[in-house]
């Protein structure tokens, strides 16, 4: 059985005023602005936070971690750096880290177009298996052990519009996607399929079109009604789970890890043939694993 670290959206920041001059550009400013006023207090204990997950992991003994993006809070340079140096006691774990960005990680079209984000984590979007992969690193790959793996498709996008903040995964990728797991390196063993976007909200509606993934449908069609497979996001600061369907696999957000008002991640069990996730909160200054009630399980 492996033991796998799901967590999302810490939202590392720097002050405005070390942030280059250049990034301030209209969006990025507006994002600024509302990090000064509103956002940044609910992150004020992101840092520690992080630092607490990897003792998390250390003494949970954890196999792997899976993060599923929004590393930062708009996407710069120091931020993308922070961000990497905070989470590099968590790529240690013994069968590794898998990873996508969020939309904040991809902020705007400047930082997409220089590989921010790709530069800032050279190192972590390696593939086990390249050449599934169509869009740079994407499908990216991670086996775990002999009976697990993650496999990453990438739906952040720079959002132009100052109002909106959906994602996409690229056709590509969801034709490679299906390609992965149905390949027998891949299809004998229990998937995670991760991404940043979330299909549904918590009751299960599809999120709002400005702010959700607009190819949903077509990602759930990729992934279909497999056994053995889930899929794994962030994006939404709740933690929440949705069940397997006959058209579509169970699915897992794992929230904000950071967030003052969630603060939460989950931990999976994993085999061959079954996932069993429980969830784990702040408390006390540290994150503490609850296995008071019945495990949530995917087969």
């Amino acid at each position: 059985m492996l033991r796998i670290l799901h967590f999302s959206d810490v939202h590392l920041s720097v002050p405005v005023g070390d942030l280059p001059a250049a990034d301030l550009e209209p969006k990025r400013l507006l994002g600024a602005a509302n990090l000064l006023l509103r956002r940044r207090r609910r992150f004020l204990e992101a840092r520690e936070q992080v630092a607490a997950l990897a003792e998390f992991a250390a003494r949970e003994a954890l196999d792997a971690v899976v993060c599923t993006g929004d590393y930062t809070a708009l996407g710069t340079v120091p931020e993308l750096g922070l961000a990497r140096e905070a989470i590099a006691p968590l790529t240690r774990r013994p069968l590794g880290f898998a990873t996508v960005p969020g939309n904040h990680d991809v902020y705007v079209e400047s930082g997409a177009l220089e590989q921010r984000f790709e530069r800032a984590f050279d190192g972590l979007l390696s593939s086990d298996l390249p050449d599934l992969a169509v869009d740079g690193p994407w499908p990216l790959v991670r086996l775990l052990g002999d009976d697990a793996a993650v496999v990453c498709v990438n739906s952040a996008r720079p959002n132009p519009q100052l109002w909106r903040s959906s994602g996409q995964v690229p056709t590509a990728q969801l034709a490679a996607l299906r390609r992965a797991l149905d390949d027998a390196r891949v299809s004998d063993r229990f998937v995670l399929v991760a991404t940043h976007y979330a299909p549904f909200r918590p009751d299960g509606r599809p999120d709002k079109a400005w702010h959700g993934l607009v190819n949903a449908d077509a990602l759930l069609s990729a992934i279909g009604s497999r056994a053995r497979t889930v899929l794994v996001h962030g994006h939404l600061h709740e933690r929440f789970a949705l069940p397997r369907t006959a058209q579509r696999p169970a699915i897992f957000c794992a929230g904000s890890a950071t967030d003052r008002h969630h603060q939460s991640v989950w931990v999976y069990e994993v085999d061959r043939t079954s996932l069993r996730a429980y969830p784990a909160t702040w408390s006390g200054g540290r994150y503490a694993l609850d296995r008071a009630g019945p495990a949530l399980t995917a087969k």
